[in-house]
């Protein structure tokens, strides 16, 4: 019974010095086949456009004394940042990759002006997204057929809603938000953002454009309450400046009319008029003062923003790996053929 065992046991064993036999006799099946996949590889990935990919990187101003020492230091070494911790903002940099989820902030980029490296192309980057975008060349009949069935556009009401987009906009926007990708090093909160385009010079265009909108977005935000302030401030130190001249030109006419009166009730009356002059200068230097602080307020509220790497235009496309994927095929089609080998032609020696 064990004799019948070791028997048994050489034929569970993959002998690859007869895999290789079989493949070498069957070498040109494997001609064939590498020659066809070689050919289909290379003319359907000939058919996609190439892509150009771009990347700037962004410091914010942070401010935190706790987040520059030591302790953060030691922090940062574990991974944890103890500046996005401290700041009392509700949009910390760790949130910035969350606003090209917003459809207010992905309709902000609807009319920047975009130009292709020839100059073929000079519009907006809705327009560009929407009429000059490149397909595969298989991909053409299916997309007329996709055009005749498109029902047609309904007239709008005239008012741009970035929370209520059409169907195009909306498609528009997700093909943003594909294009364009925002990220933040969680210990040193550097913003990273990569734009895509089938062009190079838009792709830096656009690179710079999101890098603009994020800075006037949390410009806007951090300065908001700042802002509102000096308005408010504004509007007060104007209205106490105006009582002060209406008490003033009162005052010079009352003391110009009565020049040569000696009459009681005529001084009295100047003095009173003279104090409510003067409280209302007092007023009117204390808004000031106010809006002088709201003015500073807004200015210290005011982030900066350091540019690390500026986004350039890119030399070589990003997309599609072209080598790769024909060299990914070959290898597929290497494996397949030689699974075929095996199983289509077994071993003899057993029978």
């Amino acid at each position: 019974m064990e004799d019948k065992n070791i028997q048994q046991q050489p034929s569970d064993v993959i002998d690859l010095r007869l895999i290789i036999k079989k493949c070498w006799e069957n070498r040109r099946l494997y001609y064939k086949v590498l020659a066809v996949t070689f050919v289909v590889s290379c003319i359907f990935i000939i058919g996609f456009p190439r892509t150009y990919t771009t990347e700037l990187t962004l410091a914010p101003e942070l401010g935190n004394s706790m987040a520059n020492g030591t302790l953060g230091s030691i922090a940062s070494s574990f991974g944890i940042d103890l500046g996005a911790m401290e700041t009392t903002d509700a949009i910390t940099p760790l949130l910035y990759p969350d606003l090209i989820e917003d459809n207010g902030f992905v309709a902000n980029l609807f009319p920047v002006k975009v130009k292709s490296l020839d100059g073929e192309i000079n519009t907006t980057y809705h327009d560009y997204l929407q009429k000059h975008q490149k397909t595969s060349w298989w991909f053409y009949p299916f997309r007329e057929i996709i055009r005749l069935f498109k029902p047609s556009p309904q007239p709008g009401s005239g008012q741009f809603d970035p929370y209520n987009l059409s169907k195009d906009d909306d498609g528009i926007a997700k093909a943003i938000r594909s294009n364009v990708n925002i990220s933040v090093d969680k210990v040193s909160a550097v913003i990273s953002i990569r734009a895509t385009a089938q062009d190079p010079l838009i792709c830096r265009t656009i690179a710079d454009s999101v890098k603009e909108h994020i800075q006037a977005a949390i410009t806007d935000y951090r300065t908001r309450k700042a802002r509102n302030d000096y308005e408010y401030y504004l509007a007060l130190t104007a209205e106490a400046k105006q009582e002060y001249e209406r008490a003033r030109q009162l005052y010079a006419g009352l003391s110009d009319a009565n020049t040569k009166v000696v009459l009681r009730s005529v001084e009295l009356k100047l003095e009173d008029m003279e104090n409510d002059m003067q409280l209302k200068f007092n007023a009117y230097t204390a808004m000031n003062t106010q809006l002088q602080a709201a003015k500073a307020k807004v200015q210290e509220r005011t982030p900066a923003f350091t540019v690390i790497k500026g986004a350039e235009v890119p030399v070589k496309a990003s997309g599609p790996k072209r080598m790769l994927f024909v060299l990914l095929m070959l290898v597929l089609a290497t494996a397949g053929t030689t699974f075929y080998v095996v199983k289509r032609f077994p071993d003899q020696k057993g029978q």
